[in-house]
């Protein structure tokens, strides 16, 4: 297990900002693991805005610590960044990438992309009571509010991996290509798989949205 421990340029938990972000998400949290993993989760999954329109090809972007010094990144980050306070208490972590369809999105978002497909999806898979769980604290619970679906839970024993129906029962969102799961973030591997993907975001003419902009006010202004 030590490989999913360590502390990696993408799972720094060694930088002060993770270190102490960590400390204050645990202020009044029992000394449990899954008690721990589960505030966390919440922590992430809400304090960070989800916006996949500030992807970059930086690395450093990729980081535990930067998803918190910019409060909004998208689903890769946002896992890192919940596994690397994990790893920090000693529950093992490792990333899992996987492609989604019918991904939490706006009319904007599937021009941007020009897909309904999802490439490099990230969640984090946590080592808690014996087993291997699924987590994904993507979609903050105001996002999920404005799109119709209740924000996706987590208790530390199950997985929890995806919103499947709206509100109203309509199908909502699958996993269709799995990529498996990695001790650190393949960096090289995600970048490619992105650019093979949507080759038209990248060059000195591609579209560039107002990363200002997150998913929530695509969706709150099309209502």
């Amino acid at each position: 297990m030590d490989q999913y421990l360590q502390a990696t340029r993408f799972f720094d938990y060694d930088h002060p900002a993770v270190r102490d972000w960590t400390r204050r998400q645990l202020e009044g949290v029992a000394d449990d693991p899954i008690e721990q993993a589960r505030a966390l989760y919440l922590s992430v999954r809400d304090q960070i805005t989800y916006n996949p329109y500030i992807f970059s090809e930086d690395p450093q972007t990729f980081s535990a610590s930067h998803a918190l010094q910019t409060e909004q990144t998208y689903c890769i980050p946002k896992a890192v960044l919940l596994g690397a306070a994990a790893r920090s208490l000693g529950i093992p972590s490792r990333l899992g990438l996987a492609d989604v369809k019918n991904h939490l999105s706006s009319e904007r978002l599937i021009e941007w992309l020009q897909s309904d497909i999802f490439r490099m999806h990230g969640f984090i898979e946590l080592y808690l009571d014996g087993q291997w769980v699924k987590a994904t604290p993507a979609f903050n619970a105001s996002l999920c509010e404005a799109m119709g679906v209740d924000p996706l839970e987590f208790d530390g024993r199950q997985d929890s991996v995806f919103q499947e129906y709206t509100r109203e029962g309509h199908a909502h969102m699958e996993y269709i290509n799995d990529h498996g799961v990695f001790a650190d973030l393949p960096h090289g591997f995600i970048v490619e798989g992105v650019r093979s993907a949507y080759g038209h975001l990248f060059g000195d003419d591609a579209p560039r949205p107002d990363a200002s902009t997150s998913l929530e006010d695509d969706v709150r202004s099309s209502r």
